[in-house]
């Protein structure tokens, strides 16, 4: 479908604040509802929810036939499910027992850089630029991350972002290579419920739903929880989905360096998390490569495609 250049820039601006702020808070969401409810039980419950209501939604606004994909495009979207939402976001809420959200996020933050180096190894052609984008990404996360294990932080919450951002960015750099359905609501809805059904599974096989007691749960949390499922889920990607209808993917990809300072921010505020000098370095020195390295690539997709249309017109002409 042909991107829409119509939108006003206050409609732009709003879903793009929009993804700012709610996907930069999820993190302190997360953060609360770990405050008394299960992990794995309540991200389970979270994602399964938010795709029986996605694919709810498809089939009473666009009709039923759109929720018959092909086996291959199921397969497709449950792999990358498993990555992005169990593999990333459910390792990242079990990072959050022992991990502040503000430093769990600005770890998710070098997710691009990760994304870079998986397509190295696939033998894309990397510019060099990039690659030394990259490596100063990574000398940020470990700036960030080094400070923390000497100062006797979780070594294991820490160990369990890492991996997280590696599952994430691994989702990422497959989905485009795998069959998922063409509606971009009903893919989401596929994964969500994977994800969820899979850490449920988790939940219960570690032994989380023999220790419930719902006395124990605090409203705060459950509003949380709520909060993660309504606009964590929905809301922000609805917004998410549009933008990448509507504005350049560069303009949409500044989410990435905007949310982690997001979320220290809130942390800070609400949760009193410190934000200690090696933290503003290391998260100056991701937040700083990201953005060059989404720039760049952006810079360098536009080129292409300039390139590919200009030999298009002369083959035609010819």
């Amino acid at each position: 479908m042909p991107k829409q250049r119509d939108a006003s820039p206050l409609a732009l601006w709003t879903a793009l604040g929009t993804v700012y702020l709610v996907w930069g808070s999820t993190y302190l969401a997360i953060a609360i509802t770990l405050q008394t409810l299960p992990p794995l039980l309540s991200a389970g419950l979270r994602f399964l929810v938010a795709g029986l209501l996605l694919l709810g939604w498809i089939a009473l606004r666009r009709g039923p036939t759109l929720l018959r994909p092909r086996p291959a495009e199921i397969r497709g979207a449950a792999i990358v499910g498993l990555l992005l939402l169990v593999g990333g976001n459910g390792l990242v809420v079990l990072a959050e027992r022992t991990v502040p959200s503000g430093l769990t996020a600005l770890i998710v933050a070098s997710v691009p850089l990760w994304i870079v180096l998986l397509r190295h190894l696939a033998g894309d052609r990397i510019h060099l630029s990039t690659a030394a984008g990259v490596a100063v990404g990574f000398a940020g996360v470990a700036f960030l991350v080094i400070p923390q294990i000497a100062s006797g932080a979780d070594i294991g919450g820490l160990v369990t972002v890492l991996l997280a951002t590696l599952s994430w960015a691994l989702g990422t750099f497959l989905s485009p290579r795998l069959g998922l359905p063409r509606d971009g609501l009903l893919s989401t809805g596929i994964q969500a419920l994977t994800a969820g059904a899979t850490l449920l599974v988790a939940g219960v096989v570690f032994g989380e739903a023999a220790h419930i007691d719902p006395a124990t749960f605090s409203t705060r949390s459950i509003a949380a929880l709520v909060y993660l499922v309504v606009f964590g889920s929905l809301v922000a990607f609805t917004a998410y989905g549009w933008l990448l209808q509507h504005t350049s993917v560069s303009l949409v990809a500044t989410y990435a360096y905007v949310n982690p300072v997001v979320a220290v921010f809130l942390g800070f505020l609400i949760l009193a998390e410190p934000i200690t000098p090696s933290i503003v370095i290391g998260a100056a020195i991701i937040i700083a490569a990201v953005a060059y390295i989404v720039q760049r690539e952006g810079a360098r997709q536009r080129a292409a495609r300039s390139q590919a249309a200009s030999g298009l017109s002369a083959s035609e002409a010819d």
